[in-house]
């Protein structure tokens, strides 16, 4: 029972540190006032139902990339939704 309990306890916080290592949105102002490097640009497509959805694309795309945080810096809704963003380390 304790074996079982400790997988579990171990498969949680995997769980949670992966979902914590998101790329996370950002302002402009805060990128240039913490000195944040610019790393790339990444965009979603036209595929997003809402603007998380979008939103959430751009996180992963920017982790992908290597980046901590993104800043959106143009939206678009036409049906769906979609992005673009800069991403910074």
């Amino acid at each position: 029972m304790k074996k079982m309990t400790f997988m579990v306890m171990t498969l949680a916080g995997i769980m949670f540190s992966l979902s914590t290592m998101a790329a996370v949105e950002i302002t402009a102002q805060e990128a240039k006032d913490k000195g944040y490097e610019k790393i790339g640009t990444v965009n979603t497509t036209a595929q997003a139902t809402s603007p998380m959805d979008a939103k959430a694309t751009l996180s992963k795309r920017a982790d992908k990339k290597g980046g901590k945080y993104y800043v959106i810096i143009a939206g678009r809704e036409h049906g769906k939704f979609s992005a673009t963003a800069d991403v910074y380390k």
